[in-house]
């Protein structure tokens, strides 16, 4: 496919796949700013109230995510490869699926106060997701391919910098914690929120990937 016929498909005019991505990164920042707000509040009704939010809007993101797939195998032409809309959605229904999953841990667990390290690593996710929902609408034209560049390489900073805070607070978490079953429980926890933002990066690879191939 020449780039031109590329950037025909890919733009205001699709009426399939680039909508849906963007309901998706959207669907990502609603999520990760409510995950934030489940780990601030000291009171317990209310983060329950934040984590079924959380939950419903995993399920919306679900049904997105199933919408792209379907479209994918009812479409003759696509914007960009298969391969590449299919990891895209896939990745970003993972990042969904681990915000979620530490919600519910924390509510399963009957954590009585999040510490600063799972905060400081919600706030890196929201920071990343941020970044992926510019990197998406970026691919809108494709005409800046090296603002997604950057967008790409911000989000690997992000995902540096949680890396940074999740071997911290663990190193703190053997230090300190002297029961075996809360230490078990909080480095599970800390473990879902860094690996969201693996995931995120997971997905700047993706968006990586289809600026080389019609760049």
């Amino acid at each position: 496919m020449k780039f031109d016929y590329i950037l025909q498909l890919f733009s205001p005019k699709d009426k399939k796949f680039f909508p849906l991505f963007e309901k998706a990164s959207a669907n990502l920042l609603d999520v990760s700013k409510i995950l934030i707000k489940a780990l601030k509040t000291k009171d317990i009704g209310e983060r329950d109230a934040y984590i079924k939010e959380i939950e419903q809007l995993e399920h919306k993101g679900d049904q997105i995510t199933h919408d792209i797939f379907h479209e994918l195998s009812s479409s003759f032409i696509t914007p960009f490869d298969r391969e590449d809309i299919h990891n895209l959605a896939a990745v970003v229904d993972d990042i969904l699926d681990f915000i979620h999953g530490s919600a519910k841990r924390i509510q399963l667990y009957n954590l009585k106060q999040p510490s600063k390290a799972m905060v400081d690593l919600a706030e890196l996710i929201l920071q990343g997701n941020e970044q992926l929902h510019h990197g998406i609408m970026a691919l809108k034209d494709l005409k800046n391919i090296e603002k997604v560049k950057e967008i790409c390489v911000k989000i690997n900073s992000i995902e540096n910098l949680a890396d940074d805070v999740f071997d911290t607070a663990v190193a703190k978490l053997f230090d300190e914690e002297k029961d075996a079953i809360e230490l078990i429980r909080v480095k599970e926890i800390l473990q879902n929120l860094e690996t969201a933002t693996d995931k995120c990066e997971d997905a700047a690879n993706v968006l990586e990937s289809i600026i080389v191939k019609y760049s």
